[in-house]
Parts: structure tokens; C-alpha cells; sequence
């Protein structure tokens, strides 16, 4: 017998949508992926290094459940120096992965039955883990006049004694948007006692737009980050949340039994990212910038409506209600014809059906390929 709750967990799309385009090159096709959140580039070489050193060192056992005490310092010192906020490493706690710290902060804070706050559009996958372990939802509708982002007004319409959390994310997937100080402070006083769950894995890969952490407006808060988007390490599976000291011990004893610890070398490669030279990802940043420029622009041309143009992470909401209403179904069809892999707007929940997220994390001449086979496809 499955259990309801995870009877009836949608796929997430973009996942299918890669899965499906590598059939297609396992085939001989040539696709172009503008779907994945993936960087293009390689990890940083003394990144590299430092887990080979700690690899040939051939010491590679379990650590401390709440991560090795160097990198829980390097992940406390950057927090405090880049947002002047008061960050002890006492409440870092470093994960395989930032999803398995958004699975503690939800089981550390949801009721059964009881909901948890979010954006629609959303990260695809928020509602699959409250859901599987016994929570609800509860979608605030935002568009492109607020940047597809919570703000305090919305936030406090929806709020009564069943709320455990509200959940932000910034900078924004699928929008990329950045939440200013002035809206992030605005949702921390609304919040008053209800903590504040805040996404931040895109921090650092914003576009003329400061971003900050929910930190620095208040103490009632988790927030979720890791090593992915910014130092290019997505298969090296290394996250970390940081957590009010109140909730240190629990999470500590769910972190035992459910994971017991991050991968050791990893967490080596860790400190290496944040403590080395910075120059490559400011390069980084750099380069997706002018790739986010070129898109936007051919993607008004080829006829899609940008309501919002992001200011963070590496995506662009596109409207595509133009070409057809169903995301999914056109996501699969411009894939199959023109070999070009983007993710419907329906994984991102039910206000941003009609929409396709296109990804910038590949190369501009990979960019500028997939766009012409698009625009030839849908307008010819």
C-alpha cells in the first residue's frame, strides 16, 4: 500500500524534459538545453584540488553530523562579512545538498495540517516536500508588477494560526527576481513570531541589483544555501542551512538519523570555495549578464512576452500564451521538432501555466543556436 501523500507527487518537469532530450541524443539529435539549472562551467580548479588532497589523504570517514568545524567558520565568516550580519558557526548546519536542509526546516517546523506560505510561481519542488511529510500549501498569487515575488501586503492577507512558515526565495527561481531590502523587511515584520524560511542558493549571481539575506532584518529565520549555483558544484551535493540556536539540537538529532553526516572530502572542496580566489566567479557573473541581454532580446523578437526582466539567478519567465496555453504540451513539442529543451511554466506552479522557463546556463553560441531553431520552428 503507497501512501497517499506521495501517491499522487507530480513529476518534476524539467527533470522529464532532460531525461527525455538525452533519449533524443542517445538517438544522434543535437539538442540545445536552455532547461536545466545547471552552470556551464567547470568547478574552480582549487576547488578540485582541495578534494583530491583530502581524498589522497585516504581519510574519508564520517564527520560531525552538523558538518566539519572549518567550513561551519568559513560559511559563518562570509555570511557576516558580505551582509554585516552576527552569524555564529554554531548555526550552520552543512547538508548533502541544499534539499535535504529544506527537508529539515520543514519537518523541523510544520505541523500536520498545518501550511506553510509561498509564491505561485514557486520552486517546483516546495509543495511536493510539504506535502510528503503531512503539511499544506497555501499559494499567494504575484505577477510581474512585484517581480513574481512575496511582499508584505500579500503575505499578511494570508496569514492565520495554521501558519508554520512563510517560504521566500531569493534570487527567484523560475523569475529571478531579487528581493529589495525594502520588501524583505516589510515581510520580516508582518512575520512577527511565524519564522521565515528563505531560499537564498542564487546569492551572489545578481545583475546591477544588490541582493541580501533575510538576516539582516530579522533572527527568526532559516536559511537555505549551498555551494550549486555559484561555485558550479551541483554533483558535489554540498548545502547548508542556518538556524536559529533554539532549533540547533533538534536539527541536530534529525540530521543523526536521517543523514548523519555531508560527504567528508566535499565539505574539504567547501572551504576551498569559499575561501579562495573569487575572481572566476565574478567572471562568471560577467558572462551570464551578457547571455541574460542577448535572450531577452531575441526572445521579444521571436514573440515571447517578458514581463519581468530578471535581475538574479539564470532564468527568464517567458510568456508564451502566444504560441499555445498548454506549457507542457508546447515545452514537448518544441522540443521534439526543433531539438531545443526548455521547461514548462506549469512545473512552476498554476500562475505560470501559459509560460516557458528558459535558461541562460549554457553558452551564448549554444543560446543564439537554440533561439534561431526556435524562431524558425514557431514563426516559419
Amino acid at each position: 500500500m503507497i501512501s497517499e501523500r506521495v501517491k499522487n507527487i507530480p513529476p518534476f518537469y524539467v527533470m522529464e524534459v532532460l531525461e527525455e532530450a538525452q533519449r533524443l541524443e542517445m538517438d544522434g539529435a543535437s539538442v540545445i538545453h536552455l532547461e536545466i539549472g545547471e552552470p556551464d562551467f567547470p568547478t574552480a580548479p582549487h576547488i578540485c584540488d582541495a578534494a583530491n588532497q583530502a581524498l589522497s589523504s585516504c581519510v574519508a570517514k564520517y564527520t560531525h553530523s552538523m558538518g566539519i568545524p572549518e567550513l561551519r567558520r568559513s560559511i559563518a565568516s562570509y555570511y557576516n562579512r558580505q551582509f554585516s550580519v552576527d552569524v555564529s558557526p554554531e548555526q550552520v548546519i552543512v547538508t548533502s545538498g541544499t534539499s535535504p536542509a529544506m527537508m529539515l526546516a520543514f519537518m523541523l517546523l510544520v505541523e500536520q495540517g498545518h501550511k506553510i506560505i509561498m509564491s505561485n510561481p514557486h520552486y517546483a519542488c516546495y509543495p511536493n516536500f510539504i506535502t510528503s511529510i503531512g503539511g499544506k500549501t497555501e499559494y499567494v498569487p504575484v505577477n510581474a508588477n512585484n517581480g513574481f515575488s512575496l511582499d508584505a501586503q500579500n503575505v499578511q492577507m494570508h496569514l492565520d494560526n495554521k501558519t508554520d512558515a512563510i517560504l521566500i526565495n531569493t534570487p527567484s527561481n523560475p523569475a529571478g527576481a531579487v528581493m529589495d531590502d525594502a520588501n524583505l523587511k516589510g515581510i520580516a515584520e508582518v512575520a512577527g513570531d511565524i519564522p521565515i524560511i528563505c531560499d537564498e542558493i542564487y546569492q551572489g549571481l545578481t545583475y546591477g541589483k544588490e541582493d541580501h539575506t533575510i538576516l539582516e532584518y530579522t533572527e527568526n529565520a532559516i536559511v537555505l544555501n549551498g555551494f550549486s549555483k555559484k561555485y558550479c558544484m551541483t554533483g558535489w551535493r554540498l548545502g547548508y542551512m542556518i538556524a536559529p540556536r533554539d532549533y540547533l539540537r533538534i536539527l541536530q538529532k534529525m540530521q543523526q538519523n536521517f543523514f548523519i553526516c555531508a560527504n567528508s572530502f566535499v565539505q574539504k572542496a567547501g572551504i576551498a570555495a569559499l575561501e579562495g580566489p573569487q575572481d572566476y566567479v565574478t567572471e562568471m557573473v560577467a558572462t551570464y549578464d551578457k547571455r541574460r541581454k542577448y535572450m531577452l532580446k531575441r526572445l521579444k523578437e521571436i514573440g515571447f512576452g517578458i514581463e519581468y526582466e530578471p535581475e538574479g539567478a539564470f532564468y527568464v519567465l517567458a510568456d508564451a500564451r502566444d504560441f499555445g496555453n498548454d506549457s507542457l504540451d508546447l515545452s514537448r513539442e518544441i522540443l521534439e521538432k526543433s531539438h531545443v529543451a526548455v521547461t514548462p511554466g506549469i512545473d512552476f506552479g498554476s500562475a505560470a501555466e501559459g509560460y516557458i522557463r528558459f535558461s541562460y546556463a549554457n553558452s551564448l553560441e549554444n543560446i543564439e543556436e537554440g533561439l534561431n531553431r526556435l524562431d524558425k520552428y514557431l514563426n516559419e
